[in-house]
């Protein structure tokens, strides 16, 4: 990224990051996107009107080469060493007309410098489904999955009717029967896509109002079936073609509308959802791509939370222990509780006064000081600092961890251990990606190891140490919370 780009953009990032970090940064306008698609380390995204955008790390988004002749909400899929593409002509009362058709096409390749880059002309794409002004159907928004058992199957509809559900070919992503009919699924909803957990098809619907900016009320919903064609029942045994929907993503401060759900599974335990905002009030209250973590709740899916820059308790999962510099421990006075207190009722209360950073910082090692765990008493050596910056990963930042009131900060070092450095200097050791995962937890892992080329990370070692290792979302020695006091 050069820095004119930087210095361009990350002005209109500002405000977000400082904040809180749900939407993308850099230029990541765009409305229905497709579902995230990853080819070649970059990541790939188009919205209506075949609009694309492109991100080096997942994280800054700029604008990419457009895919001629795609109408409207596109959904991608990789399959095999190639990617489908499904979209819309027009319907949605786009144009004054609930008329329009489901698309699908092939690429093999999503990077357009590429020589086999390419989609075919618009006479050589495979229609799917129709819809027609009078029927109870409007075939727009489609959602393309792939059961574990390789079926295709592709959802499509808008609140003008219902939503409906049609298998393809895996091969050719024509409609696997021509004669079989689409069957309806859900009501009051549209932007649907399926996705598969833990022995349960969910279908993913957008509710509420579109197109309207800050006033526009699209909230992501969804109900489960163990079949990929239902029935859809929610968490309270509505059907979702009877209106039923449980809510996975409404509005968040600064942020409104959410619609147009994807999901994008990295590893076990890490998974992002991809959408757009309607208004993104940090952004002049326009559509922005916004992905963030999946967490799962109760067999449930609900958008999770990336860190906002603040102070924390870095606290492992494993004993409730916090992560802290190794100083030497240092004594407050007075405060002398025992027994209710010497003097009992008759002693007036006082404010113990807290131990703070210039009371301690002194004593502390000028060079690197080691990390370790411990139980947490609120000290200055266990309150870290969180601070967002401008590079990151798919959904999210990367931090600069420091101890707060410093430079001091967090930092991978030889051998797979930690320590903390005087300074933050950028250096990529001193970059934590912070991923929240499907549980609710967080994992912590620095952009680089010294001395390594695995990807490590954090992880408590026992009751008292910290250290560097391999993730393993089934190991409760990697998973950490961060809590504001």
């Amino acid at each position: 990224m050069k820095s004119i780009f930087k210095i361009g953009l990350m002005a209109l990032a500002s405000v977000a990051m400082t904040e809180t970090a749900m939407a993308q940064i850099g230029a990541p306008f765009i409305h229905d996107p497709a579902t995230v698609a990853e080819c070649d380390g970059k990541y790939y995204t188009w919205g209506t009107g075949g609009s694309g955008l492109v991100s080096e790390d997942g994280w800054v988004w700029t604008s990419g080469k457009s895919i001629p002749g795609v109408g409207a909400a596109p959904d991608m899929l990789k399959i095999g060493d190639r990617y489908l593409l499904a979209y819309s002509t027009t319907g949605g009362g786009l144009g004054g007309t609930h008329k329009g058709g489901i698309v699908t096409c092939w690429g093999k390749t999503l990077d357009p410098n590429s020589p086999d880059y390419g989609f075919p002309p618009a006479a050589e794409r495979t229609q799917v489904a129709y819809s027609l002004d009078d029927e109870d159907c409007d075939a727009i928004d489609a959602g393309l999955i792939m059961t574990p058992e390789g079926r295709l199957f592709v959802t499509f509809g808008t609140y003008f009717g219902f939503i409906r559900v049609c298998e393809l070919n895996p091969e050719t992503a024509e409609r696997l029967d021509t004669l079989a009919p689409d069957i309806n699924v859900a009501v009051d909803c549209e932007a649907s896509t399926m996705i598969y957990h833990d022995g349960y098809y969910y279908l993913l619907g957008t509710h509420g109002t579109c197109c309207d900016g800050v006033n526009s009320t699209y909230n992501i919903v969804c109900g489960r079936s163990q079949s990929p064609t239902g029935p859809f029942i929610d968490n309270v045994g509505r059907d979702m073609v009877e209106g039923g929907g449980k809510m996975v993503l409404g509005c968040r401060d600064g942020y409104a509308g959410a619609g147009h759900f994807g999901r994008t599974i990295i590893e076990e335990g890490v998974e992002k959802m991809s959408f757009h905002w309607e208004a993104d009030y940090s952004m002049s209250g326009r559509s922005t791509l916004a992905i963030l973590p999946i967490v799962w709740r109760n067999g449930w899916p609900e958008a999770g939370y990336n860190v906002k820059n603040g102070v924390y308790e870095i606290e492992s999962e494993r004993r409730g222990y916090a992560l802290e510099l190794a100083t030497e421990y240092v004594r407050l006075g007075g405060g002398m509780g025992m027994f209710g207190g010497r003097g009992g009722a008759q002693q007036a209360n006082t404010q113990v006064a807290f131990q703070k950073l210039e009371d301690v910082i002194e004593g502390w090692p000028a060079g690197n000081i080691d990390i370790r765990v411990c139980d947490y008493q609120f000290r200055p050596n266990q309150k870290w600092e969180l601070v967002a910056l401008e590079e990151g990963t798919l959904g999210a930042p990367y931090y600069k961890i420091v101890i707060a009131g410093t430079n001091r900060a967090l930092a991978a070092a030889e051998n797979k251990s930690l320590t903390s450095v005087p300074e933050f200097t950028g250096a990529p050791e001193q970059m934590w990606r912070v991923d929240q995962l499907t549980d609710g937890t967080y994992r912590l892992m620095p952009k680089a190891v010294p001395g390594c080329s695995e990807a490590l990370c954090l992880m408590s070692a026992g009751d008292s140490n910290a250290t560097l290792g391999k993730f393993d979302f089934n190991n409760v020695n990697c998973k950490w919370n961060f809590r504001q006091y």
